[in-house]
């Protein structure tokens, strides 16, 4: 009986050391978490007044669009965006005129979700891919 009690013990007790001999490692000499980035809050900066051609679907011209948008980007960002505001409505009038933005029976109702679209694409070339987070449309009415 004896003779199967001794490997049994020293099998638990190397089973023991080892497990504890690992943990002790890993909690000591194992990898550590990255740092975390404390997120910057976020502001909104108006882009008031824009006006636009409302292009119907086949290309003909339906008349004027005038919309007001809010980009949400970085607190420390904000700066720079004000500045390029101009850049960024050159960009946006290079895009709408390509862009069918009339809906309705009659073409003088703005679609939302393309404006918003072109609004974005233009915020990357302005200011690049990870500026502007969100573009939101306050006001859109045709003129």
């Amino acid at each position: 009986m004896k003779k199967i009690f001794l490997p049994l013990i020293v099998a638990l007790a190397g089973a023991g050391i080892g497990s504890g001999a690992a943990i002790g490692t890993r909690h000591f000499a194992g990898p550590k978490a990255p740092p975390v980035k404390a997120e910057e809050p976020l502001v909104f900066v108006p882009v008031a007044k824009v006006v636009a051609p409302l292009v119907l679907t086949g290309g003909g011209l339906a008349g004027y669009i005038s919309f007001d948008t809010e980009l949400q980007v970085e607190e420390s960002e904000q700066a720079a965006v004000t500045l390029k505001l101009p850049l960024l409505l050159h960009a946006i009038n290079m895009r709408t005129y390509k862009e069918p933005l009339a809906t309705g029976p009659d073409g003088m109702l703005p679609n939302i979700t393309v404006l918003r679209t072109v609004v974005q694409a233009a915020c990357i070339e302005t200011f690049g891919k990870t500026a502007v987070h969100r573009v939101a449309i306050t006001r859109a009415e045709p003129i």
